[in-house]
């Protein structure tokens, strides 16, 4: 890659946390407006931490006008509060994602047989053999590919554990550890695996984590047709995300329906979530990250309960 290209990179990646940085402070001082105006507005008391700051809040007089009220409710209330899905995924819905897949490096067998199941699992997707090259040089060549995404399967011990989602240009990065992985051999009466973009459906992911995740999973899959008879999968029990994938025909003339589990099956558990790409982990900020020891009077649940961050 030229000078002239990297320098190029490097602008963009500035300017895009720069736009980032100040839409995630415009949301704060927002969601704490919002709270002041709602304890107003139903006869509340205003909470203990913001009564020092309500009369200059209010004296803003920003709830009197709609407009970037409704801006968020029809655009960034769904990643979350923010607006910054408009640099991150503008053309989700638009245009189909484009996704590599590779492992770490010397996998084992059932790592590469895994590989191939996730990669049928997303459409238009593609596997490569990670061979010696380091992340550098293939988010390199993703990114003047025009991949919108770059997923690294990781092992222990020939078991498959870990998951990393990256989304190019400039992120986000999540990090999944991985659990209970049930290859689609495994499944007794398994399906016929159907290339249909699927639909998705993605149950109690509640918080401003739950929704960003939600996106970062959301955004790996087309637009599905109103046809399809696929069907995928994530269900948030206790912080673990219990991953499905089914089929569907009609029975009884139209009446009901019968299922048909296609595999793989596995359960992902959110770790990290970076502000960059994966070959930026040591100098990109921190989004989110697990802190499951953290003393706290009851156990917190990132992506169901309230806002953790």
């Amino acid at each position: 890659m030229s000078d002239f290209s990297l320098r190029r990179q490097a602008r963009l990646r500035r300017e895009y946390l720069y736009r980032k940085g100040i839409e995630e402070r415009h949301a704060t001082v927002k969601q704490k407006k919002n709270k002041i105006k709602d304890a107003i507005d139903g006869e509340k008391e205003i909470p203990t931490a913001l009564k020092q700051k309500a009369l200059g809040y209010m004296a803003s007089g920003e709830w009197d006008d709609p407009g970037p009220k409704l801006a968020a409710e029809l655009g960034g209330e769904a990643a979350g509060g923010s607006t910054d899905i408009d640099d991150e995924y503008r053309w989700a819905g638009v245009e189909d994602p484009k996704i590599v897949i590779t492992t770490s490096r010397d996998p084992s067998s059932k790592l590469k047989q895994f590989a191939k199941e996730i990669k049928l699992l997303f459409p238009n997707s593609q596997r490569i053999n990670r061979g010696n090259y380091e992340s550098k040089q293939l988010m390199e060549a993703c990114r003047s590919n025009d991949v919108t995404d770059f997923i690294v399967l990781h092992e222990t011990r020939g078991q498959p554990d870990g998951l990393v989602v990256s989304h190019l240009p400039n992120g986000p990065t999540a990090y999944f550890t991985l659990a209970d992985v049930v290859m689609r051999h495994d499944i007794p009466k398994i399906g016929t695996m159907s290339e249909q973009f699927p639909h998705l459906i993605f149950h109690n992911f509640k918080s401003k984590v739950g929704l960003r995740t939600q996106n970062i999973l959301k955004y790996l899959f087309p637009v599905p047709k109103e046809d399809s008879r696929r069907i995928v999968t994530f269900i948030n029990w206790d912080d673990w995300i219990l991953f499905r994938q089914h089929t569907y025909k009609k029975i009884d003339g139209g009446k009901d329906h019968e299922l048909s589990e296609i595999g793989p099956r596995f359960s992902m558990k959110l770790y990290k979530i970076i502000m960059g790409t994966i070959d930026q982990e040591n100098a990109a900020d921190t989004e989110f990250v697990l802190r499951p020891y953290m003393n706290t009077a009851k156990k917190r649940r990132f992506l169901s309960d309230d806002d953790p961050w």
